[in-house]
């Protein structure tokens, strides 16, 4: 139900948030509102983090957002999985995945939603049309990575690699995956192995938090760079990270985390409003403020 605007104004209003850590800097807050004043709303947009002093864990954010009235929050690095235990349902995707980026809440509880990995294809496709599948690795198995190996599998990858500095959720994920989509098209390879398993392949994407601003760097050698290679990151601050500078130097067709954000908050502005925004529109906006 729409709650009433304390400014008085005549437009229905509503209130979301995003749970994550580190998380000042996000954009969601743009995209989400600039969208609802589109459609003729108010969005009320709360950012939870965790690094603020006293904040309590994940879990107990999504509790204090739910009994505060939200409609739902967004959920990034490092809660997309902390967060499943105090979730009432998941969605098919969500569950398939095993990791959730939205919760809505409603009379029934609280529902966790995936949309990272379909915004990621639809990223790809926008971004790289005609993105060659043969042999993908995926760099980081969290949340994020999870997601993007699913919807990479389930878009038709013949082989994916999923590569972690830890080996246990690396494991984790690539039997998850095999159980879904057969294991002879998933492998876990330790990250010691990144030169053997980038040779082979013809896509790449860091599902790191490294080249972001308070991970800089770049996650992969310079030279394991080539031609032939296209090159993703999920990192969308800054727009053009270490790793997609390297990459666009070296001949790799590349491709932001911008484009991601954008249509993974697409269908999240869906899940909390039941209206699909213009993702077009929602491109500008990103494009305007980085």
């Amino acid at each position: 139900m729409r709650a009433v605007d304390p400014s008085g104004s005549a437009h229905p209003a509503y209130t979301i948030g995003l749970i994550g850590a580190g998380i000042q800097g996000s954009l969601s807050p743009l995209l989400h509102t600039r969208a609802a004043a589109r459609h003729g709303l108010r969005c009320h947009y709360r950012l939870l983090d965790l690094k603020e002093p006293g904040t309590a864990g994940a879990p107990e954010l999504v509790a204090r957002a739910r009994a505060e009235g939200l409609r739902g929050v967004g959920v990034t690095h490092p809660c997309k999985q902390s967060v499943l235990p105090v979730l009432d349902r998941l969605s098919p995707e969500a569950e398939a995945i095993g990791a959730v980026n939205t919760i809505v809440f409603d009379a029934q509880g609280a529902t966790g939603h995936n949309t990272d990995g379909t915004g990621f294809m639809a990223s790809l496709r926008h971004g790289l049309p005609g993105a060659r599948l043969d042999r993908v690795a995926v760099l980081g198995a969290g949340g994020a990575g999870a997601a993007v190996a699913h919807a990479l599998l389930a878009g038709g990858a013949r082989r994916l690699t999923v590569l972690d500095a830890d080996p246990a959720p690396a494991g984790r994920l690539a039997a998850r995956l095999s159980a879904g989509f057969g294991g002879d098209r998933v492998r876990d390879a330790p990250l010691t192995t990144l030169a053997a398993v980038l040779e082979r392949a013809t896509g790449l994407v860091n599902a790191t938090p490294v080249g972001m601003p308070g991970s800089p760097g770049c996650p992969v050698p310079a030279r394991l760079l080539r031609p032939g290679l296209w090159v993703a990151d999920l990192v969308y601050r800054p727009a053009e990270t270490e790793l997609l500078s390297l990459a666009g130097k070296a001949g790799c067709p590349t491709l932001p985390g911008g484009g991601m954000l954008v249509f993974q908050a697409v269908e999240g502005f869906r899940l909390f409003t039941g209206i699909r925004p213009d993702a077009r529109r929602m491109l500008a906006d990103l494009a305007t403020a980085v």
